[in-house]
C-alpha cells in the first residue's frame, strides 16, 4: 500500500474514532448527566458548532436553571443556537421570550436585535404572504427605538430599507397583476373595467404609502396606462370625462419623468385624448 494512502487512512480512522467518542460523550451526558454536566455540554455543543445538540440540552435546561445565575444565558444561548439552526421561527419567539423575561438582562440589546433578524431570514419572495416581514420591520423598528445609540442600528436601517423594497415590490406585483388581467378579457365587460381600476387605486394606495419608493416610475406608468385603457373601454357616457383624466395623467408622467423612456407612449396616448375629447 502507498504510504501516503496508509497516512490518509489512518487520518479517517482517527477521526471517526474521534467523531464517535464525542457523540457517546454526547449521549451519555444528555441521558444521565447532572445538571451542571449538562450545563457544560450545552456550552462546549454551541461553542464547535453543534446547535441542534445544543437546542436539545438547552430545552431542558432553561426550565431547570430558571431563577439561577445561568438562567439568562441559558435562554439566550438557546435562541443563538436555534438561530444558527436556522430555525428561525422558534428563534424569533425565543428572543422575544428573552427579552419580556430579562428586560434589562445582560444580552437584552442582542435579543431585541435577533428578534428582527430571525424574522428577516424568515422573510419569504414578494408574491407571498409577508407577515414575517412587517414583524421584522415591527421588531427593528422598536429595537432601534429601545437602542438608539446600539453598534447594530445601521444594520438594523439597512435591513428595514430592504424590507421595505419587498413590500413595494409585492404592491407592484399586485398592480401588474391586475392591470394584465384587465385586457384579458375578450370583450368589454365589468370585469375588464374593474381589474384597470383595481390597478389604479392599487397603485396610487402604494405611492401614498410608499412616495419615495425606488418603484414609483412604474407605479405611474401602471396608473397613465390603465386610465387610458379605461377610456378605450368606456360607455359613451364616461367616454369623454375618462380621455380628459387619462390625459391629464399623461402630462403628469411626463412633467415627473421628462426623460423616461416611455415619455413617447404618454405623448401618442395625449393625442388620441385630445383627438377624442375635441370630436
Amino acid at each position: 500500500m502507498h504510504p501516503d494512502m496508509k497516512k490518509s487512512i489512518i487520518i479517517l480512522a482517527c477521526m471517526a474514532l474521534l467523531l464517535t467518542s464525542c457523540k457517546s460523550e454526547y449521549n451519555a451526558v444528555y441521558k444521565y448527566g447532572d445538571n451542571e454536566a449538562k450545563y457544560e455540554q450545552a456550552k462546549e455543543c454551541f461553542a464547535n458548532g453543534k446547535f441542534q445538540q445544543a437546542v436539545s440540552l438547552l430545552e431542558e435546561l432553561v426550565t431547570i436553571k430558571k431563577g439561577s445565575d445561568e438562567a439568562q444565558e441559558c435562554l439566550y444561548m438557546l435562541a443563538m443556537a436555534q438561530y444558527n439552526n436556522q430555525d428561525y421561527q422558534a428563534a424569533s419567539e425565543t428572543f422575544k421570550k428573552y427579552g419580556s423575561s430579562y428586560p434589562r438582562g445582560i444580552f437584552a440589546e442582542q435579543a431585541a436585535f435577533y428578534v428582527g433578524e430571525a424574522l428577516y431570514e424568515s422573510s419569504p419572495e414578494p408574491r407571498l404572504d409577508q407577515s414575517p416581514t412587517n414583524g421584522s420591520i415591527t421588531a427593528y423598528q422598536q429595537f432601534m427605538d429601545l437602542y438608539p445609540d446600539s453598534k447594530y442600528r445601521s444594520r438594523a436601517q439597512d435591513r428595514l430599507y430592504e424590507l421595505y423594497d419587498k413590500l413595494i415590490r409585492k404592491e407592484y406585483l399586485a398592480a401588474e397583476l391586475y392591470y394584465n388581467l384587465g385586457g384579458y378579457f375578450g370583450n368589454i365587460n365589468s370585469n375588464e373595467e374593474s381589474n384597470y381600476t383595481a390597478c389604479i387605486i392599487t397603485s396610487q394606495n402604494a405611492l401614498k404609502t410608499y412616495p419615495y419608493c425606488s418603484l414609483r416610475e412604474e407605479f405611474m406608468l401602471l396608473i397613465m396606462k390603465s386610465k387610458f385603457q379605461l377610456a378605450e373601454n368606456s360607455t359613451h357616457q364616461k367616454r369623454v370625462e375618462r380621455y380628459r383624466d387619462a390625459e391629464d395623467e399623461c402630462y403628469g408622467f411626463i412633467n415627473e419623468f421628462p426623460e423616461s423612456k416611455n415619455v413617447s407612449l404618454a405623448e401618442k396616448y395625449i393625442a388620441k385624448c385630445k383627438k377624442v375629447v375635441k370630436d
